[in-house]
């Protein structure tokens, strides 16, 4: 009896090492140009207390494996977004072990400013980037400057090519179509040692990737999706086809087929400030959540 209470014990100190061991913090959930967003005299960016626009920062995700940590895109409000992971890692580091871009889009590259000499001052920081990213980076100032002066070093990635950072954690990119002006767009497939999670931010329409996104969905355990915007009717003044997203009553249609249990692993991410959904006391708020979705919030986390 006794060796078999040693062996339950055993196990559950086994488990419980592995369980926290990597998590994943949502560090932001909005839009590339947050909210309030410049110009706007709507009520989305009028009406907003002090106290909720500091709740509002642009769309990351952050990792930490251990005594490792990950950035998942550079937005502009990094400063705030890595003290914020600092914070979950009780404050033990100054710089992160890595970025993962996505994409050349403002939201998603721009706080690699903050890694340079004005600012952090970083040495050889790895940013994982695709190709063209890297050429982007590689070429264009400021940027360039950070890889001269080696506050950043450029560590190529491929798509569908696993990188494994430790024996806990891989994250691997997955080439997505979208507005490619300066450079590819890719979501990721992060692996943690017991749970998945895709990060898709950024996409034109889920029909136009030649993935299917419902079997992605049924073979990870969370998913971070594009819901730029609710519908077609946000942006009035706009030609939408020039900012193609999947709409969030899109993809709800398109998930419908889904089980219970599918559909409770989606967490709609990267609001536009003009979207229903930033706001919880919203009839397409409560709309989402009654279809068995989420709407991702800042500082959730998540074991992996």
């Amino acid at each position: 009896m006794k060796v078999y209470k040693l062996i339950l014990f055993l196990f559950a100190l086994a488990t419980y090492s592995v369980e926290g061991q990597v998590r994943l913090k949502v560090l932001g959930t909005t839009q590339d140009a947050g909210v309030p967003q410049l110009a706007c005299l709507k009520s989305c960016c009028s009406s907003l207390s002090a106290d909720r626009i500091a709740q509002l920062k642009v769309s990351a995700l952050g990792l930490i494996d251990q005594d490792k940590s990950y950035l998942m895109d550079a937005s502009p409000d990094i400063a705030t977004q890595w003290q914020s992971l600092k914070e979950e890692m009780g404050y033990s580091v100054s710089a992160p072990d890595g970025v993962f871009l996505t994409h050349a889009h403002i939201g998603h590259y721009t706080g690699l400013m903050y890694f340079g000499r004005e600012a952090m001052g970083a040495s050889k920081l790895p940013v994982y980037s695709m190709p063209k990213m890297q050429y982007f980076l590689e070429n264009n100032g400021p940027w360039n400057q950070l890889v001269a002066l080696e506050n950043i070093v450029i560590k190529p990635i491929k798509n569908n090519e696993k990188v494994i950072l430790s024996e806990s954690l891989s994250i691997t990119p997955l080439l997505v179509p979208h507005r490619d002006e300066f450079s590819e767009t890719v979501g990721y497939l992060i692996q943690g040692p017991r749970k998945s999670v895709l990060f898709i931010p950024d996409i034109d329409k889920w029909s136009k990737w030649d993935s299917d996104i419902s079997n992605w969905i049924r073979q990870v355990d969370y998913a971070f999706l594009d819901a730029t915007f609710f519908d077609q009717k946000e942006l009035p003044n706009r030609d939408m086809s020039e900012i193609p997203h999947p709409f969030v009553v899109e993809s709800m249609h398109l998930f419908e087929s889904l089980s219970k249990t599918d559909r409770n692993k989606i967490y709609f991410i990267h609001l536009n400030h003009t979207n229903p959904l930033l706001n919880e006391q919203s009839s397409a708020y409560q709309i989402v959540e009654k279809r068995g979705f989420h709407i991702a919030k800042i500082n959730t986390t998540f074991d992996l």
